[in-house]
């Protein structure tokens, strides 16, 4: 992707983050923001030699607040500030995490309120456009005064010190990959290094990677489910449009119109309903009351975007240049609003993974899958089918209901209780990227399932008895895994399809037989 993101005073769109995040689009900074950070850098320039105490121009940091620092010494404040909280630990952070808290950080000095000079913002612009990314550890943001150590690992970086990744992820000292590059390291003045680090960008761009990525895992959802509710021969009439709008919420809607829309043209559904063999007098939850979570699962994620756009309209620092020229301490910098958000996702992330489990355990269970053979093996007893697979359907799940579990609900006291109420939302941002990923696996089992049961249905794709998207879908798993037989190394089956879940394929070929994409 070589769009260019073009980086202003006002807010940066969701896939613009994506772009630059995951597609190294390129990024520059406006003629507006640039005079907007001249102006209120001249702001802070004036309060350099003031007598008045001034947080961060003209005082230590935190606690430290009350500590005078005197004017030959403040560029070493701000080196020392960021060599000190450049202390992260543990598992390297995704390069992608890394680039969109870069970019979150870059359009909040970008909106001329934190004081930096315009060469410091440019720095980072042309540290993202090189693709050099610096190495961060999973632990050291509390959520609160900013997500202080992966901040700060990235203007250790700008100083040419600490250690990064270059464009093809080679790990080298930053001061290296900068010559590489071109580029100098630069040297921070007052207040710049309070303002590289004070912001909730990490957490924000872990929301908007897992809002991007569950539009399309709920689309998924509604394929998987109607994938279900075909081969375990259930009823599409619970999915009537007339009968949603008597319960108007529009994600339940949405649910049941791309369920209705996958299921059109089944001719197993319709065999059923002609036959008169639907002889249950209703499906179980986990089919009937899909769009109810479903949409649930959607009306969190509007709530969640609609959370991360106020964010992106916003200038998250400690103090903040107004725009009337005042110099004033706040607690913007506070992750509460975004951690919440991240964990409310979490939650939904959980319950549609837990029906999909429900549904996919449905199909194994002779008793309750009305006709195939138990655990959909060749010759039961022989061979086992896709038991396991269910099994670690459930082992996901299990971690999932963990991961639902609020890190936002806990607070550590920091700086000697300077800092003594926190948000933890890093932490909620970095459990929700793993529970999208269980999410993912858990959907490509079901699915893989469901094509499976299908198959015993009609025996195959060639004679296919189910709905043209279906078909298409079941069409394309087929390119990638083997119908029916006797049992098989299962792992890389589940790993196909999961890939086939996530970059898109899967789901863009059922679209491929229906009048518009999925909602």
């Amino acid at each position: 992707m070589n769009t260019e993101v073009e980086i202003g005073v006002g807010a940066l769109l969701p896939e613009q983050v994506v772009a630059v995040a995951r597609h190294d689009a390129k990024v520059s900074l406006s003629e507006e923001s640039v005079a907007a950070m001249t102006a209120s850098r001249a702001v802070i320039e004036e309060l350099v030699t003031d007598s008045k105490p001034h947080y961060g121009v003209s005082t230590g940091f935190g606690a430290l607040a009350t500590k005078h620092i005197p004017v030959e010494l403040r560029s070493q404040l701000q080196r020392s500030l960021i060599r000190s909280h450049a202390a992260s630990s543990g598992a390297e952070v995704d390069r992608e995490v890394v680039r969109g808290l870069m970019l979150n950080r870059l359009s909040t000095l970008a909106t001329g309120r934190t004081g930096v000079r315009p060469s410091t913002a440019q720095a980072y612009v042309e540290l993202l456009n090189a693709g050099i990314t610096p190495v961060i550890g999973e632990y050291g943001s509390l959520g609160c005064s900013g997500d202080l150590a992966p901040l700060s690992h990235c203007a250790l970086a700008l100083m040419g010190e600490g250690e990064v990744r270059d464009r093809d992820g080679v790990t080298l000292p930053a001061a290296e990959a900068l010559a590489n590059a071109g580029l100098q390291p630069i040297e921070l003045r007052e207040k710049e290094g309070l303002a590289l680090i004070n912001g909730t960008d990490g957490m924000l761009g872990m929301l908007i990677l897992a809002s991007h990525d569950l539009h399309r895992l709920f689309a998924i959802a509604d394929l998987a489910a109607a994938m279900s509710v075909e081969g375990l021969l259930g009823t599409d009439s619970v999915f009537a449009e007339d009968l949603h709008a008597l319960r108007p919420h529009p994600g339940q809607r949405d649910s049941a119109a791309n369920i209705r829309a996958v299921l059109a043209g089944s001719a197993l559904i319709a065999e059923n309903r002609a036959e008169g063999s639907f002889t249950r007098v209703q499906d179980a939850y986990s089919l009937r009351c899909a769009p109810q979570v479903h949409g649930a699962a959607r009306a969190t994620l509007s709530h969640v975007e609609s959370v991360a756009g106020y964010e992106l309209s916003s200038a998250v620092d400690n103090p903040v240049v107004t725009l009337d020229g005042r110099v004033e301490s706040n607690g913007n910098f506070h992750g509460a609003p975004v951690g919440y958000a991240l964990d409310f996702l979490a939650i939904a992330v959980a319950d549609v993974a837990s029906m999909s489990e429900r549904r996919t355990d449905r199909f194994l269970d002779k008793s309750r899958n009305h006709g195939l053979n138990a655990f959909l093996a060749d010759d039961p007893g022989v061979d086992s089918g896709h038991m396991i697979a269910q099994y670690t359907q459930a082992g996901i799940v299990s971690e999932l209901k963990r991961l639902a579990a609020p890190a936002s609900v806990d607070s550590i006291p920091s700086s000697a209780m300077q800092e003594d109420h926190v948000s933890m939302g890093w932490a909620a941002g970095l459990k929700l990227r793993r529970a999208l990923d269980g999410l993912t696996r858990v959907l490509a089992i079901e699915i893989l399932t469901s094509a499976r049961a299908m198959d015993f249905r009609d025996g195959g794709v060639s004679s296919s008895k189910g709905s043209p998207a279906t078909t298409a879908a079941r069409a394309l798993i087929r390119e990638h895994v083997a119908g029916p037989g006797t049992d098989r190394y299962l792992a890389p089956e589940i790993e196909a399809v999961r890939v086939l879940v996530d970059d898109g394929s899967l789901l863009a070929a059922a679209e491929s037989r229906l009048e518009k994409p999925l909602l």
